[in-house]
């Protein structure tokens, strides 16, 4: 609610607005009267400085280093939930009963199948194709198989669709691999948890049985919850536009699946095995970091800082502690993961990132952490996607019952030629 206002103009002419205050968070400036009372517009590129929305579910401070999922902490889920009690919360606002935690894991679980047909669907790409590519086409596609879930203007159907979409990512994302690789897809087992069923039908093959590592399995769910949601984030900020027209749920969130393909938004993870790849070796940290620090050098250290966070991301120490886990139960000895190590170790403890708050972020833990569970690059934003579905979800719901919200459409400052007259082509 609106407790105070500013004016702009002078005492003759101006204007008042509502400066409106959220109960966490810096207070905002109601404009949505500015053009009509001064015929003027907002300037913002990236929309950086303007609320687009009103939301509840998550809540970020990146200047103490501070990420909220409906008030409670990333770091407690993290440690002491799961993703699919993660999911319940981020979609009802509240933690659930066992009752309610029993039925949602069973209604999620038991919908983890995806139309039969959909594996023919699969056979109509390359064989090369990048699982992303995959993943936007397939995930677009579910609206012409579940048609008795794409009307927004009922709420059952939305919290059908939310359930699918959240219980069949997985089994696509995995699919899209094991096609890549020419290995028979492996179909959803309800006796395992959420994570542990995407590791199987990511790993496992028809000729033997899958032993499952719970120090992995809890990795994945870790990653999972970390990634879950991120507030008005690109691809979140896209499921919402998408959403704005009256687009059915599975389009948003294909939308949303594309929006975060691109390297600046979910192929940081990726980005750092490049960099890691291009120092090549332990003693090379030096120099980098070296190279790092100089201006006039386009080598940058990536997975360290984040726009958003000037502190330490409170994503990555839960990330620090389960990379170790899993790198000290896998015994790994790859020169890239000890290179990674090294860099963390010195990176931490030098004055000029210590002193700018460059800390790895959880993008740097996560390309690692992947990485040592087998997991080829091409699929870090995959599983990137499949984490944040829950997320687009959840944000596109509290959007479609959101009486304030309107189609989406920014404005702009035209800069082109002004009106003039056509020439007929002879003449030009």
């Amino acid at each position: 609610m609106a407790e105070k206002t500013i004016s702009l103009g002078n005492a003759d002419s101006g204007v008042d607005f509502d400066v409106m205050s959220g109960t966490l968070g810096p207070d905002v400036i109601d404009i949505r009267k500015l053009y009509g009372a001064t015929d003027q517009f907002t300037y913002d590129p990236g929309f950086t400085s303007t609320a687009s929305c009103e939301s509840k579910i998550t809540f970020i401070d990146g200047e103490e280093g501070v990420l909220l999922h409906r008030g409670y902490p990333i770091d407690e889920l993290a440690e002491k939930s799961d993703f699919l009690e993660t999911c319940y919360l981020l979609l009802n606002g509240e933690l659930p009963n066992k009752a309610e935690k029993d039925k949602f894991v069973h209604d999620i679980t038991y919908h983890s199948m995806v139309h039969e047909q959909l594996a023919l669907f699969y056979r109509g790409f390359r064989r090369d194709a990048h699982p992303m590519a995959i993943m936007v086409g397939v995930v677009g596609a579910l609206s012409a198989f579940y048609h008795d879930s794409t009307d927004i203007d009922d709420p059952h159907q939305r919290m059908v669709a939310s359930y699918r979409l959240i219980a069949k990512m997985p089994t696509i994302a995995a699919w899209a691999y094991k096609f890549s690789i020419g290995q028979p897809f492996m179909y959803p087992r309800n006796d395992l948890s959420y994570a542990e069923d995407f590791l199987h039908m990511m790993f496992a093959v028809p000729c033997e049985d899958y032993k499952m590592n719970p120090v992995l399995s809890r990795a994945m769910d870790r990653i999972l919850i970390l990634h879950a949601d991120h507030e008005q984030n690109a691809s979140t900020s896209t499921v919402r536009t998408a959403g704005s027209s009256g687009a059915n749920p599975f389009a948003c969130i294909a939308a949303g699946i594309a929006s975060l393909w691109g390297p600046a938004h979910g192929g940081a993870n990726e980005a750092v095995l490049n960099m890691l790849g291009e120092i090549g070796d332990i003693s090379n940290v030096a120099s980098a970091l070296e190279r790092a620090k100089d201006p006039d050098d386009n080598f940058r250290l990536m997975g360290f800082g984040h726009r958003v966070y000037k502190n330490y991301d409170p994503r990555a120490k839960v990330m620090m502690a389960t990379c170790h886990e899993v790198l000290d139960d896998l015994g790994i000895n790859d020169p890239l993961l000890e290179l990674a190590m090294e860099l963390e170790k010195i990176a931490l403890s030098d004055p000029y990132f210590v002193d700018r708050k460059l800390y790895p972020n959880v993008d740097f833990y996560s390309g690692i952490i992947l990485r040592a569970m087998g997991f080829p690059t091409s699929m870090f934003t995959v599983i990137f996607a499949l984490a944040r579905t829950v997320g687009w979800v959840a944000q596109w719901n509290e959007m479609i019952e959101d009486p304030s919200q309107k189609i989406t459409r920014p404005r702009q400052l035209y800069t082109g030629e002004t009106e003039r007259t056509f020439i007929p082509v002879d003449k030009r």
